[in-house]
């Protein structure tokens, strides 16, 4: 478990992340975090949910539609 402090930021209100949290998550400054709610709260995750969902729903058509897109591909 680790322990990140809520603070200032400009107008705003942040999270502070240590070194290893970055690490941890593969990310560094200016990267952009997402904030998924799930069953046991929230949760960041360097990874864009819904541009996930949209690469299942293409593995699935083109898993389907395999013989048309080698057709296509030709």
């Amino acid at each position: 478990m680790s322990e990140v402090k809520v603070t200032t930021v400009g107008n705003s209100t942040g999270i502070i992340l240590s070194k290893e949290i970055l690490a941890k998550l593969r990310v560094q400054k200016g990267d952009t975090l997402f904030a998924v709610e799930t069953p046991n709260g929230i949760e960041f995750t360097p990874y864009d949910p819904e541009f996930a969902k949209q690469m299942d729903l293409a593995r699935e058509i083109m898993k389907e539609d395999r013989n048309v897109l080698k057709e296509l591909a030709k």
